[in-house]
């Protein structure tokens, strides 16, 4: 068992501007399956000796859960417990998180300029891909669900397909986590074990809530596009995107409804009047980053993480009826996908991200998410060509095609 001691995961400001070459790399080099890897925007972090404490599976509410382990970690010796994992869906599932033993904290990998290196290229795979349901029946489930909305039932929900890639060999999930990081090192890259020999893995752009002290940021995305590798139409479409009616109002019902959440927990809240917009190597987003103060340090980042999942970005509006509309149009258990994964410590901070990008790896198999937001305006042949678009990250990520 590793002896490497725990590690602060606040980072300077000097930390951040004078990084040591090579600290955030040399933890995504470190990474073996069954650890936990999340890189953010803030840190990289990578947590090694196994684990303290599982978080239990109760009837008690989830945050309460989690703060519980944390105090008896820090009652039992460890001077800085984290928990660190995944949280699903369906809030009623188990989820898995865990305190483990060390953590191994560095800048962010966009501090670091080993980053840059390009990782190694995977081997030639021949995969085999079924898509769960067939892209026609997945469009056949958005023109329904438009009938609905025009009926007046819902007014947005949330659709997502999956893509079952199956690999001759055992795979290489440091290498896939390596071409995650690499090709987005801005975002969110994650590796973290949800069940014996299964991985969930992933880059996502979206942070659902951070808290640092008092001081809360939220950043919901909704209506994107895909990229081009043609920078004229690259620019064309981000340019379009800024300008479309049917993103506009799908963006704006999912701000609404992080700021109707947070109000609640926040003494004040700044919300930009329209959207910017973020880029991944696969996506154009709208994009809105919410501030605001919290009333009371009793509320953790995990605390406002559950109080705004699932946003109207993942689920759809009202929430009720579009959980509804999802259990009876997707053939498959969304499991963690969707849900949030992060990190949060024994004083209330963390950063906790919507669960997107994503796939569950096992010994020889993927399992792929992509998801479009579905209204009144949609188009079923548009939302099922965007949904093969975001599978573009992890398909490149395993040198794998449609």
């Amino acid at each position: 068992m590793s002896t490497a001691p725990e590690v602060a995961t606040h980072v300077t400001t000097a930390e951040q501007a004078h990084p040591a070459v090579g600290a955030a790399t040399a933890l995504l080099d470190a990474y073996r399956p069954g650890e936990r890897f999340l890189a953010t925007p803030t840190r990289t972090l990578l947590t090694e000796g196994g684990v303290r404490a599982h978080v239990p599976h109760d009837d008690r509410p989830l945050p309460l859960r989690v703060a519980a382990t944390l105090a008896d970690a820090r009652r039992a010796g460890s001077a800085k417990p984290y928990v660190v994992g995944a949280i699903p869906f369906d809030h009623t599932a188990p989820a898995a998180l865990a305190v483990p033993e060390a953590v191994r904290t560095a800048p962010p990998l966009t501090a670091d300029p080993l980053i840059a290196l390009p990782a190694e290229t995977p081997d030639a795979t021949d995969w085999r891909i079924r898509p769960v349901p067939a892209p026609e029946e997945y469009g056949a489930g958005v023109a329904a669900a438009v009938e609905r909305m025009w009926r007046g039932d819902f007014s947005k929900v949330v659709l997502a397909r999956t893509l079952e890639l199956t690999a001759p060999a055992p795979l290489d999930i440091p290498l896939m986590l390596q071409r995650l990081a690499r090709r987005d090192p801005s975002g969110y890259t994650f590796a973290l074990p949800t069940a014996p020999g299964r991985t969930l893995i992933g880059a996502s752009p979206e942070l659902l809530v951070s808290r640092r002290g008092h001081q809360v940021v939220a950043n919901p995305l909704a209506g994107s596009t895909p990229r081009s590798d043609d920078l004229a139409e690259d620019v064309r479409r981000a340019a379009a995107l800024l300008e479309s009616a049917k993103d506009l109002h799908e963006h704006a019902v999912v701000v609404d409804a992080v700021h109707q959440a947070l109000a609640s927990f926040c003494t004040d809240l700044t919300v930009p009047a329209r959207p910017t917009l973020i880029r991944t190597a696969t996506m154009w987003h709208l994009s809105t980053t919410v501030t605001g103060t919290l009333a009371s340090p009793d509320a953790s980042a995990l605390e406002l993480a559950c109080a705004l999942h699932p946003t109207p970005a993942v689920c759809g509006t009202p929430t009720a009826t579009a959980r509804e509309v999802i259990r009876e149009t997707e053939p498959f258990d969304r499991g963690f996908f969707t849900g949030m994964i992060g990190w949060g410590d024994a004083n209330g901070d963390g950063e906790w991200v919507v669960t997107i990008r994503c796939a569950e790896a096992e010994e020889r198999s993927l399992r792929l998410y992509a998801g479009a937001g579905v209204v009144a305006a949609s188009d079923p042949a548009a939302e099922t060509a965007e949904t093969g678009a975001k599978f573009r990250t992890f398909l490149n990520a395993v040198g794998a095609e449609l």
